[in-house]
C-alpha cells in the first residue's frame, strides 16, 4: 500500500482487518492476556496475579472468548488437585509480533508524553 495513494478497495479491506482484529482484540484485558501468555503458558492463578487488575469473573469471561477465537488452548492437568494450564495456539502465537511492537510503541510514547518541554508546555 502506497503511504501517500491508496486504492479505495484495498483501503477498504485493510480497514475490515483492523476492524476485524480489533473486535477480538478490543476488551480492556484482551492484550494484557495474551501478553502475559506470549512467554509460556501459564496456569490460572499465575494470569490473574500477572494481569493487575483483573477479577476472577473478568479472566474468565476473557479466555473463553479468546478460546472461542482460537488464541487460546486451555488443558486440563493430571495433577492433585487438579490444575488448569492455558497457553497461546500456534495462531494466537501470532500475535506475538503484534504484542512486541506495540510494548514497543507504548515505551516510546511513555518518553514521548514525558519530555521535559511537553510537561512544560501544560
Amino acid at each position: 500500500m502506497n503511504d501517500r495513494q491508496c486504492d479505495s478497495t484495498e483501503c477498504a479491506e485493510k480497514i475490515r482487518a483492523v476492524h476485524d482484529a480489533m473486535d477480538v482484540l478490543n476488551g480492556k484485558w484482551t492484550i494484557s492476556i495474551v501478553a502475559t501468555l506470549c512467554y509460556s503458558p501459564k496456569r490460572y492463578s499465575d494470569i490473574l496475579y500477572g494481569v493487575k487488575g483483573i477479577s476472577g469473573k473478568m479472566l474468565s469471561r476473557e479466555l473463553k472468548d479468546l478460546e472461542a477465537n482460537r488464541l487460546v488452548k486451555r488443558t486440563v492437568l493430571d495433577t492433585q488437585p487438579v490444575t488448569v494450564q492455558y497457553a497461546l495456539t500456534d495462531y494466537g502465537m501470532k500475535l506475538k509480533e503484534v504484542i512486541e511492537h506495540l510494548a514497543a510503541w507504548g515505551l516510546e510514547h511513555r518518553k514521548e508524553i514525558m519530555r521535559p518541554e511537553m510537561v512544560a508546555a501544560e
